[in-house]
């Protein structure tokens, strides 16, 4: 069902598209379709109506898009909004982030909501569960729904008179201190920007980044660094298994033990961690000069690093 939202006095309305699904369904506006360059379609593909509708989930994330807005009406599962707001290549699209609507959500949602989300905002009256994704909590001013922005889009965007919860802007830095585990932390960054969060994320942190720096201080879990394009990601703690997979260029520093498979199918950039086990034909090297440079402008004692490249 369609619908028209909207005050004229204060904005243009927007079209938005009502769906009732059957249970929580996963993968609800998600731009990648759950990778469906891994498995072709045989998990989830575009053309698949969602549970309980008429409305294919293709037709879901083109309406977002052309800057609709969807409104779910019920609970919704995992992944929602993954990767909303980029123009995938593997879609023929530009590989750059758009434009889109809003989601809104009339009950929960499962985890990993919003991973590597860089554009639009998602609007919850539930329950979120964690890890959330690359999002951060702003002022909602919807009356009993929950406000999120992705921490791509106020880093290159700014935030548009929202405020933030849990968080402060500082200039070119964002520092978030809301406690939430997050996956994705910084997705497709592409902007000399700094964002530094005060507690553990999840998996993927600054995954496609091609500038700026992501902190943790705290842990990380697997696929730290991934496809990493450039930029720098710190990691004040450990991090699990897999740190830099696919990794293009930049940098990553871990302050404590970055894993096993360490530096798998690696392109080009270093890794610099006090522990690690890489993956050849990646290898340990002594530091130059110029790592521990890098290393004390951190806040880190070179003296129990090791470079891997």
């Amino acid at each position: 069902m369609f619908k028209i939202f909207g005050d004229k006095k204060k904005e243009e309305p927007r079209e938005v598209l009502e769906i009732e699904p059957d249970g929580p369904v996963d993968c609800l506006c998600d731009f990648t379709f759950n990778f469906h360059w891994q498995h072709k379609g045989e998990k989830l593909d575009p053309s698949w109506k969602v549970p309980g509708t008429a409305t294919t989930f293709g037709e879901v994330v083109q309406h977002l898009k052309s800057q609709g807005d969807i409104h779910i009406k019920g609970d919704a599962g995992h992944r929602l909004a993954s990767s909303m707001g980029v123009d995938l290549q593997y879609f023929q699209g530009t590989g750059q982030d758009i434009p889109v609507g809003d989601v809104y959500v009339d009950g929960d949602v499962d985890t990993r909501m919003g991973i590597s989300m860089t554009r639009g905002a998602l609007y919850v009256k539930g329950e979120v569960k964690e890890p959330l994704g690359n999002l951060v909590e702003v002022k909602s001013s919807k009356k009993s729904y929950r406000k999120f922005r992705s921490i791509t889009d106020i880093a290159t965007y700014g935030l548009n008179k929202d405020k933030l919860l849990g968080a402060e802007l500082l200039g070119k830095k964002l520092i978030i201190n809301d406690s939430t585990i997050k996956d994705t932390v910084g997705a497709r960054l592409n902007k000399k920007f700094e964002i530094v969060m005060n507690s553990n994320a999840d998996l993927s942190t600054g995954i496609l980044m091609r500038q700026g720096v992501v902190r943790i201080n705290g842990k990380a879990g697997k696929n730290t660094g991934a496809l990493l394009n450039g930029g720098t990601v710190i990691i004040n703690g450990d991090t699990d298994d897999f740190t830099s997979i696919d990794m293009i260029k930049g940098t990553i520093i871990v302050n404590g033990d970055a894993g096993k498979f360490l530096a798998a199918n690696k392109k080009s950039g270093f890794i610099l961690a006090q522990k690690g086990r890489p993956l050849p034909p990646s290898q340990e090297y002594p530091l130059e000069k110029s790592n521990q440079e890098l290393l004390l402008s951190v806040g880190f004692n070179p003296r129990n690093f090791k470079k891997f490249q």
